[in-house]
């Protein structure tokens, strides 16, 4: 019934201090952001708090020439709900690794593609494809060879591919005879 009256200059001071030192934190932060969910975590808090802090800036400056305070209650609700969409961020790339999914900007088909189109594979199964961390992928599968191929030269030609076309540097493949007999393929 009787709200503090509101420091608006105060408040502009403060949040000034707060949104240089978020955009400093941010760009400390921004090297290592896409490597690590740590660092992308924290990157996504600071970039939380730079908007809060403009946030309370353009709040600041409303009630200081309007009067009106209902402006910083609409401004801290408005902060809230700033937590959602990096919270989702974050949870999304958690989620995929945890399930083993593939990782984020890779696609399965197009990695398939690439194996069963190196000289001396015939087919190409049991591939899987995932990332222990947000900068690892790793990829297994099963290379069934054309006859007379080399396992060894298509293996290293499969690997020097993955690594030129997807930057994939741990791979785990099993190559396999088109001549072996259906005995010969149990897993």
């Amino acid at each position: 019934s009787a709200p503090a009256e509101i420091q608006s200059l105060g408040m502009m001071a403060v949040a000034a201090v707060g949104l240089a030192i978020n955009l400093l934190s941010m760009r400390l932060l921004s090297g290592g952001k896409d490597e690590s969910l740590n660092v992308k975590g924290a990157y996504l808090e600071v970039w939380a708090d730079m908007l809060g802090s403009v946030g309370v800036l353009a709040g600041a400056a409303l009630i200081w020439l309007t009067g009106w305070r209902w402006i910083d209650s609409a401004v801290a609700v408005g902060i809230g709900f700033m937590v959602f969409p990096r919270t989702w961020t974050l949870l999304r790339e958690c989620i995929n690794i945890l399930l083993e999914g593939v990782p984020s900007g890779m696609s399965l088909q197009a990695v398939r593609e690439t194996v069963a189109g190196t000289a001396g594979v015939a087919a190409i199964h049991d591939v899987h494809l995932w990332a222990v961390t947000q900068s690892k992928p790793m990829l297994t599968g099963h290379v069934v060879l054309l006859p007379g191929a080399d396992g060894e030269q298509v293996r290293r030609d499969i690997e020097d591919r993955l690594q030129a076309g997807f930057d994939l540097h741990h791979t785990t493949l099993q190559m396999e005879r088109e001549d072996r007999s259906p005995a010969e393929h149990i897993h």
